[in-house]
């Protein structure tokens, strides 16, 4: 491939070989139908994979391709004598309407749903050589149509199928408009821009075409006026002349199939095509469309071209020689890219792009003759009829060509979407990429030579030898784009390179910026730093989608090679290397934003490692950030809180190590010993005097048994630090009183020693006892002869303390008149508690002496046993065997009817008990145990009486008349 001398593109011998197939784009296809027919074909259509065959009996026959094997054989209502041969036929693209024309001016209407053809008598006489059907279809009518006659008249119709004999297909006829050239040949009507009130129509006549465009009239119900009259009367037509035309020279009208909807909009087929077929060859040209109407037609006209009759090859006679004489094109009908013409007897495909003829197939001998051409609308297909044969014409990958054209004209985007596979997308980027660069646009060359097979080192000296370095810049990004993800070596290679030249762009942009802004005055910079905005958004998407594909050491390298601390920063963040952000940060001192990337992390590491150097300069923003991740472990941070901690001397109250610390124990219930150690080393180690801190904090955890705190190691800290309060408050709840009292005692803390001297309470009234004579001889060793009674007073505080032992802790010079009060009143209270302990000794005895006349009268009680007194249970005599009385209700009963009736009303326990006993007593044997077993035995079932005691009681929720009982005996 190679640029031209005029700059265009020069395709090789091997760009013609791109794409071939090895099937035909034509062909022709005889279609064999299932069934015979004895006449000839007069009329034919197609649309919609519907086939309409016309036979010169009069009969119609319609088949649906879809299920061939379904005809309908539907008949004139008249004689082929009385009305003529049927002469032609019309189908709407929906295959819903039919309209037939006989040789004698009759006209019928036949609906898709229907088998009867009714006459139009409105249009009788009417010799009808086209219709314009509504671009409305399908409907249940036809809607407005135009029908274009053999005099010149173009007449408006609207038929309605009806079943009412008096009533008329067509609701109106009327003549809109008049040619004065002959025939109307042809007439296509379309909406234009989806407005519904806008048509385009087209007229044509064997030596003009007519472009109307216009807004069509409106009437209140449809159907009942002429809407295209409006038009006709506003509108003036844009026309194409065309040269003499003989009078027996074929005219026709055709129009390009619907676009398939696998196909794009693209040139060519954004509106469709026309072709209009004269005497001297086919005029044809795209279908504009455009909001402004008043120069539709003559756009449209503008882009028309002519394919001369005369390029046709002539056709060869039986002897194989040229035919002197070319006839005239017989039928036309247009493919998506091309022109079928039949002529001579010949199928003849030209491309509309290049009017270069792709196919030419002899189908007919001579003496055959031929219907028609036709097109399917809908389905892009394509017949030709003969009075006895039908042909298919079959279209195979049209379009497979349509590149190459597409790309000798230099229309690059349209080759691309044209091309098939990787070969051909490659030769037109290719050439496109040469091309632009040819042309100076490096840029646009870039991009195209990206997707390009041509050599990387070729187009990247280009680049380099021409200085463009944004060009080469968008030509290794698109490069990269397109190396696969196992190219690894290529990709790291190209990423990298690219981070070079983004790098030396900034530079450039930063150089031109300050440049400017020093030696030219009143300079606009703005432009430039709007492209350094723009550069660097470009690195940072780069950086952002090809992260995977850089080294980072060398990244690293290349961009502080440079100084560039921005981009360096842009691309740790980019492979969320936080270690190198904050790092980085750290080491400029810059707090802030070390902190707020820090505030994004969820990596704990990243915590853990900088905490330390930010604990001791923003201490209050860390804790903020540490307080908010609650999935650290804060054992972790104890040493930056302790080398914090080791150099704040500021109120405890503002120490942000406490407070973490505190956070952790209240918030996140910590209970690990670590941290609540290091809380009380930060409050035990505080230069300040006050305990209340370290005094809450052991208050609080003395509802935690055991404390989450190592005791002996807080202790240790507080009697090093002089902890008083704290060391008497942990050898309290260490239970280690007399320690606790001990030390209070020895720093004068006499009320703290008082109140822990009050904490064994009545567990141990020996200890505590022991514990306030310490705090008494401390106070009375401090209070001196002259305050002894004050040292008393204190000391009624605790009601174990007596005077006697207090009296040994006096001074040996001390006067009895100081407590003399106090002693009257100990000898008082003895002499009231030894008259106490007399009358406990003499009710104690008078006690004694009833409980012995009591046990004196059990042993003579007794109860009398009637002869005929019978057991409460059974009802049996009493006396007949072992039996039991009981001598406060009198009631009886034999000892083994009570068991059962124990049994029956005690718990599993007891039950079970007497059960076992009684099996072992039965066993036999003698001897201690069997009296001890009787005894017990006894002793169970003899415990109270079954009828009037508690166990009676139990049984209140038992039926009076049990399953056993006969019911009869309650009936009254």
């Amino acid at each position: 491939m190679a640029l031209g001398p005029s700059g265009g593109y020069v395709a090789s011998s091997s760009l013609q070989d791109l794409g071939d197939a090895s099937l035909p784009i034509f062909n022709v296809e005889r279609v064999q139908l299932q069934f015979s027919i004895s006449s000839d074909f007069v009329a034919a259509q197609v649309a919609n994979n519907v086939l309409v065959l016309a036979l010169s009996t009069g009969r119609v026959l319609r088949i649906d391709l879809d299920s061939p094997a379904d005809i309908d054989d539907i008949d004139l209502p008249k004689k082929s004598s009385e009305i003529g041969l049927i002469r032609r036929m019309f189908l709407d693209p929906s295959a819903s309407h039919l309209i037939i024309t006989t040789t004698f001016g009759e006209n019928y209407y036949l609906h898709t749903q229907s088998k009867q053809p009714k006459a139009l008598s409105r249009l009788k006489g009417v010799t009808i050589e086209s219709i314009g059907w509504n671009p409305s279809l399908p409907t249940a009518s036809t809607r407005e149509i135009l029908v274009g006659a053999s005099d010149g008249n173009i007449y408006e119709t609207y038929i309605e199928q009806s079943n009412e004999f008096y009533r008329r297909e067509e609701k109106y006829l009327k003549s809109v408009y008049k040619i004065s050239d002959g025939a109307v040949t042809g007439i296509w009507v379309d909406i234009l821009d989806s407005r519904p009130d806008v048509r385009r129509i087209l007229i044509a006549s064997p030596n003009r075409l007519l472009h109307f465009a216009g807004r069509i009239g409106r009437h209140g119900q449809e159907g009942s006026g002429s809407i295209f009259t409006k038009l006709f009367e506003t509108e003036a037509p844009t026309v194409q002349e065309g040269t003499d035309n003989a009078s027996s020279a074929p005219s026709a009208l055709a129009i390009s199939p619907d676009i398939p909807s696998s196909n794009s909009k693209e040139e060519g087929l954004a509106d469709g095509t026309f072709a209009w077929l004269t005497g001297p060859g086919i005029m044809y040209g795209g279908l504009q469309s455009s909001a402004d109407l008043s120069n539709l037609g003559i756009r449209t006209f503008n882009n028309i071209k002519a394919f001369d009759r005369l390029k046709i090859p002539a056709s060869e006679n039986a002897s194989g020689r040229k035919r002197p004489i070319k006839d005239p094109i017989q039928g036309i009908a247009l493919t998506q890219w091309h022109i079928l013409a039949f002529v001579e007897g010949r199928i003849i495909a030209i491309n509309r792009l290049d009017e270069r003829i792709v196919y030419d197939q002899l189908v007919l001998d001579p003496s055959q003759k031929a219907i028609g051409l036709f097109a399917d609308q809908k389905k892009n297909t394509f017949w030709l009829f003969t009075k006895q044969e039908i042909f298919e014409i079959v279209v195979n990958d049209e379009e497979r060509d349509v590149w190459k054209i597409m790309l000798k004209d230099q229309k690059y985007d349209a080759a691309l979407h044209y091309a098939c596979g990787a070969t051909q997308k490659d030769a037109v980027a290719t050439a496109s990429g040469d091309f632009l660069a040819g042309k100076g646009q490096f840029l646009e060359a870039a991009a195209v030579y990206g997707k390009s097979s041509k050599p990387f080192e070729q187009v990247a000296l280009l680049f380099i030898d021409e200085g463009e370095q944004d060009a080469l810049r968008k030509y290794l990004l698109t490069k990269l784009a397109t190396f696969k993800k196992n190219f690894i070596m290529q990709r790291v290679m190209i990423a990298s390179w690219l981070t070079e030249i983004f790098m030396t762009k900034f530079n450039n942009l930063d150089d031109t910026i300050t440049t400017k802004a020093e030696l030219v005055a009143q300079t606009n910079t703005a432009e430039t730093k709007d492209e350094l905005a723009s550069v660097r958004q470009e690195f940072q998407d780069f950086i952002t989608r090809y992260k995977g594909d850089l080294d980072s050491k060398t990244t690293y390298e290349i961009i502080s090679s440079h100084g560039r601390e921005q981009e360096l920063l842009s691309y740790a963040t980019a492979i969320n290397d936080y270690n190198f952000i904050l790092s980085y940060w750290v080491q400029r001192e810059r707090w802030s934003e070390a902190l707020d990337v820090l505030k994004k992390q969820t990596d704990p590491s990243i915590f853990y490692k900088y905490s330390s150097v930010l604990m001791i300069h923003v201490p209050t923003e860390l804790v903020d950030i540490l307080m908010r991740h609650r999935d650290l472990n804060p054992r972790n941070l104890i040493p930056a809180l302790l080398n914090y901690t080791k150099d704040n001397a500021g109120p405890l109250s503002q120490n942000q190590a406490a407070r973490y610390l505190v956070f952790c124990i209240n918030q996140l219930h910590s209970t690990d010993a670590a941290i609540h150690n290091t809380l009380i080393s930060i409050y035990a180690s505080h230069p300040a005097p006050s305990e209340a801190a370290l005094l809450s904090y052991l208050s609080a955890q003395s509802a935690h048994r055991p404390p989450s705190y190592d005791a002996d190691f807080a202790l240790r800290l507080c009697i090093q630090h002089s902890r008083v309060q704290s060391c008497v408050h942990i050898y309290s709840l260490m239970g280690q009183y007399a320690s606790a009292v001990s030390l209070a005692l020895k720093h004068n803390e006499i009320d703290l020693a008082s109140l822990i001297a009050d904490r064994p309470a009545d567990a141990n009234p020996a200890l505590r006892k022991k514990l306030w004579l310490a705090v008494a001889k401390k106070v009375i060793s401090q209070q001196g002869t002259g305050s002894i009674k004050t040292a008393i007073d204190f000391l009624k505080r605790c009601d174990l303390l007596r005077i006697e032992d207090l009296i040994p802790f006096f001074p040996d010079f001390v006067v009895i008149d100081d407590f003399k009060d106090e002693i009257c009143a100990a000898l008082e209270s003895y002499s009231r508690h030894i008259d106490s302990l007399k009358t406990e000794m003499d009710e104690s005895a008078a006690t004694a002496e009833s409980i012995k006349d009591d046990i004196k009268r059990l042993d003579r009680r007794y109860v009398i046993v009637e002869p005929g007194e019978g057991c409460r249970v059974c009802g049996l005599p009493l006396l007949s065997r072992q039996f039991f009385v009981f001598p406060s209700c009198q009631h009886g009963f034999h000892s083994d009817c009570l068991g059962r009736k124990v049994v029956e009303g005690s718990g599993l326990t007891t039950r079970g008990r007497i059960r076992e006993l009684q099996a072992s007593i039965g066993r036999g044997g003698g001897g201690a145990r069997r009296e001890r077993e009787v005894r017990e035995l006894d002793a169970l079932v003899g415990k109270e009486c079954a009828l009037c005691s508690d166990f009676a009681i139990r049984l209140i929720e038992e039926p009076f008349i049990s399953d056993t009982d006969n019911k009869d005996e309650w009936a009254v």
